[in-house]
């Protein structure tokens, strides 16, 4: 089978994905983490989100068939859910509270849903409508070298930002996050709507 690589589709999935994954404006709660003496494993990380992504890209559709859930419904919903993280993100309001239990923090709530969420989730299907498979998957193992990197260089990262350059990102990425989510809603609504109406 030929691979259909596409350095523009490769290039557009990757700042997706990054802007949706949020690493950099991830970094307070990781240091929070590190600071209460939480166990957060960098590689296990990575490598845990990416398993579970890849796998999403390719069962999604069939487990929201299961449920009798379009595509178009699960984008739709997945862009309120994207709406309610940039809203987070710019103003700074906790509205998905970090409940998860103690002991390790590496797969709940890093991988997910931190790294791969419901946003994640969404845009991963909706990339499969218009994109090469293999290009969303190099896309996303890019993506997961920046998470492995930064979880595992986590001071120097600080240190390099800053409080304040972290807290920029944030904003500015929330809203990157609000954009992506306000052009899925609309993309996806009409459709919605005329399978409703049949």
């Amino acid at each position: 089978m030929e691979l259909g690589i596409n350095l523009t589709q490769i290039l557009s999935a990757f700042v997706v994905l990054f802007v949706l994954i949020d690493v950099s404006g991830s970094i307070p709660i990781f240091l929070s983490f590190k600071g209460e003496g939480r166990d957060v494993n960098p590689l296990q990380a990575a490598i845990y989100s990416f398993i579970i992504m890849t796998a999403f890209l390719f069962v999604g559709k069939w487990v929201l068939n299961m449920f009798n859930v379009d595509v178009s419904s699960f984008a739709v919903a997945g862009a309120l859910v994207i709406f309610i993280i940039s809203i987070e993100m710019i103003f700074g309001v906790e509205i998905f509270k970090n409940d998860a239990p103690g002991g390790s923090k590496t797969l709940v709530p890093i991988v997910f849903p931190l790294i791969a969420g419901p946003g994640t989730f969404t845009v991963l299907l909706s990339m499969r409508a218009e994109y090469d498979v293999s290009n969303i998957i190099i896309a996303l193992f890019l993506n997961m070298i920046i998470v492995f990197l930064v979880l595992r260089y986590l001071n120097v990262v600080e240190k390099l930002l800053g409080i304040g350059g972290v807290y920029v990102l944030r904003k500015f990425f929330g809203v990157i996050v609000m954009a992506i989510a306000v052009k899925l809603f609309t993309s996806n609504i009409n459709s919605l709507i005329a399978s409703l109406s049949n």
